[in-house]
């Protein structure tokens, strides 16, 4: 078996597996057009779950709100000096994606990964290194999957398992000073609305860090501005026999749209690093109505703003040349890039750092191609990087995630505390 990152790590090692594997049962799969918080009563059987293992732990206002909100308190130990201690939050989701089904997951540890394709029981699903960079280098680790016919939920259940794996390893060794700790876990992220109705004021913290990234090191204090566009095309429907001259089709118009996007460029599939897109994500119609919806991505907002106004040109354009058909063309903002607003508060991640670095992990400070509910809280006053919670493959049938990978992201949380305790 590889090695662990530290004898802490692997004292957590058999707990953060345990809790995940119960988590990841419970389908608490978001929906994307919700009509109140959360949008799926899932995250609400995982919440009160989650608020009586909380209290378990000794956390003794763990609450579940209306709106599916977790929140709960691990009162600080002082190092002995009349310095105020500090309130910190950790976060992490209770949703999972709408893009892979999420019903029934069957976890399974693949025991002392050996190298080679996984193959899962179900569907045909392979998981191949060749095509996997990051699984050929777990040799020796534990590799956990679903039975593939599911994704995993690694997004988010790794962060959720580890903040509760760290907390109980916390409140049963008080020694060490920490900050108090105020845990929130949140629904509906990945629909963008996990922090939609966040009470930044009541949470009472300095700052908080997400645990909701990948690859184990990642500290991630960038993301990129999001938008979603929604185009809706209502042609003329006529039977089509006598459709000549009359008939305008409108889910042809939608694949005329969808086929005059750039090719080369402004596609996840083209584009990586720094460099944003425009991604279709779902296309529906009919003769008589279609709609595309698409999300558009970029670090810049110039340039995110630039990608609305070609996708915007584009439908109006091919709508633009059938006179009897209309174009409804609905741009909204999703997040905003966090890095603006935690360039004036270095001090958090700085702290961030260390933990790591006390774990024995070298800190990989990429930018997120993507979001956290920390875009959000960050612009709303609650400044929150994101660190690694060990999945892979996220919003697919071949998420993965590793066992020693899991207990260091716990591992880290404790020595978070640590750092914060330490002034």
């Amino acid at each position: 078996m590889a090695d662990f990152t530290s004898g802490l790590a692997e004292s957590m090692a058999d707990e953060v597996l345990e809790r995940f594997e119960r988590y990841v049962r419970i389908d608490t799969q978001a929906a994307r057009d919700r009509t109140g918080s959360p949008s799926t009563p899932g995250q609400l059987e995982l919440g009160r779950l989650l608020v009586g293992e909380l209290t378990d732990i000794g956390l003794a206002d763990a609450a579940l709100d209306d709106n599916g909100y977790v929140t709960a308190t691990l009162p600080g130990i002082g190092a002995g000096t009349d310095s105020p201690l500090p309130t910190i939050g950790l976060i992490a989701h209770l949703d999972v994606s709408p893009d892979a089904p999420a019903a029934g997951v069957e976890p399974l540890v693949h025991r002392d990964y050996r190298g080679g394709v996984i193959e899962l029981p179900r569907a045909g699903t392979v998981l191949d290194p060749a095509s996997m960079p990051d699984l050929a280098g777990k040799i020796g680790e534990d590799i956990v999957t679903s039975s593939g016919d599911t994704l995993l939920g690694a997004d988010d259940k790794a962060g959720v398992a580890e903040i509760m794996t760290a907390l109980a390893h916390l409140a049963a060794h008080p020694e060490p000073p920490r900050p108090h700790l105020r845990i929130a876990f949140t629904p509906d992220e990945e629909v963008g609305l996990g922090a939609s109705l966040f009470d930044v004021e009541a949470f009472g913290a300095r700052c908080a860090y997400t645990i909701d990234g990948s690859t184990l090191g990642e500290l991630q204090d960038e993301t990129f501005t999001a938008a979603e566009a929604i185009i809706t095309i209502e042609g003329v429907d006529v039977h089509p026999g006598f459709a000549t001259g009359k008939l305008v089709n409108a889910a042809r118009l939608a694949s005329r749209i969808v086929a005059a996007l750039p090719a080369d460029r402004l596609s996840p599939e083209t584009t990586s690093g720094r460099e944003g897109f425009i991604h279709i994500y779902e296309l529906e119609g009919t003769a008589a109505a279609a709609k595309i919806r698409a999300i558009v991505r970029d670090f810049d907002d110039d340039l995110l703003a630039e990608h609305v106004a070609l996708l915007r040109e584009i439908a109006e354009r091919v709508v633009g040349e059938e006179p009897t058909a209309k174009l409804s063309f609905e741009a909204n903002p999703q997040y905003p890039n966090m890095r603006r607003h935690l360039e004036s508060v270095p001090e958090v991640v700085d702290i961030a750092e260390r933990a790591l670095r006390a774990e024995g992990i070298t800190p990989l400070r990429n930018p997120i191609r993507g979001g956290t509910d920390g875009s959000m809280l960050s612009a709303m006053g609650l400044p929150t990087p994101n660190l690694f919670a060990g999945g892979h493959e996220f919003h697919s049938v071949r998420e993965w995630i590793s066992v020693q990978d899991m207990a260091a992201a716990a591992a880290v949380i404790v020595r978070l505390a640590a750092e914060w305790g330490a002034g």
